[in-house]
């Protein structure tokens, strides 16, 4: 069922545990990370940036794919649809579009913009029953032409938006989209310890979840993180499926060029990626409590 994200992120945040954000970027992923959720009996947030949303033809066909996947797949477990990294213009034709949560991305702007455009959205979202993510601190690395530094974030520009009554809060702590750098010096936990401090009951967000140690991950659920988004993981190991299948030659072999066969690999591998993600979270089983 699709919800908005609130109630699944309070559950994990009380319950030391964290709930995965799941990119998709076209069925076969979408397909993929919802059975393994249903599988898992875990919530599950299914993340969409707006250069996904645009090569899956508009956020409106996101969303009536979605929705009509959950009735089809009769999937039970909380499902939020949820816009990543949104502009100002994203989020609003997210709301229009039906997603049941949206991510407002203001890190870029002076403080006072961003507290004055992410307090329009909180009432918006409040009155739509929708959830809403905000960032302060951009996340280091590049997605989808978000390009960020990786500046740690300040705890009381984090008090600053948590107190206009998001449901959610992503603050950077040094963490990167996309592949970690060898010389990269880790999570700043001294500054989520801060920022935890000064936002309280607040769940907060983790980007950049592929590549992180696994001891991290878990130090951070531990102060306080309840959403971990995982995107290049996915994107690695369906390649990483997809490129043996042809190798091997077996998109040679009867009708093993057929989509449908061509990217099952692909597909499982994705399965297998959450499966293990959903584990390390600490969400499995946590649907039906």
């Amino acid at each position: 069922m699709l919800v908005s994200a609130k109630e699944m992120l309070q559950k994990a945040k009380a319950g030391h545990y964290a709930v995965g954000q799941f990119n998709i970027n076209n069925l076969e992923w979408t397909k993929s990370i919802l059975l393994t959720a249903q599988e898992m009996d875990s919530p599950v947030i299914l993340g969409v940036s707006e250069g996904a949303g645009k090569y899956m033809c508009g956020f409106k066909t996101v969303s009536a794919m979605v929705k009509a996947m959950i009735e089809e797949l009769n999937i039970t477990v909380p499902v939020a649809l949820h816009l990543d990294h949104g502009t100002y213009e994203g989020c609003y034709k997210c709301i229009e579009a039906g997603f049941s949560s949206i991510m407002f991305d203001g890190s870029s702007y002076p403080i006072d913009e961003n507290v004055a455009k992410t307090k329009e959205l909180v009432k918006i979202c409040a009155e739509k029953g929708m959830s809403l993510e905000a960032e302060v601190g951009s996340i280091g690395g590049e997605e989808d032409g978000v390009v960020g530094m990786g500046e740690c974030a300040d705890p009381d520009e984090c008090k600053a938006i948590a107190d206009l009554g998001v449901d959610m809060l992503a603050a950077g702590i040094g963490n990167i989209h996309g592949k970690y750098p060898a010389n990269w010096p880790g999570l700043s936990f001294e500054t989520l310890a801060a920022v935890q401090e000064k936002t309280g009951e607040m769940p907060l967000v983790l980007h950049g979840g592929t590549g992180i140690p696994d001891d991290m991950i878990k130090k951070a659920i531990n102060l306080g993180v309840a959403k971990i988004n995982v995107n290049t993981e996915c994107q690695l190991s369906f390649a990483a499926a997809t490129r043996k299948y042809i190798e091997e030659g077996k998109d040679l072999q009867g009708k093993g060029y057929d989509p449908r066969k061509l990217l099952a690999p692909g597909a499982e591998a994705i399965k297998a990626t959450v499966r293990e993600k959903i584990e390390l979270f600490g969400s499995a089983g946590k649907a039906s409590e």
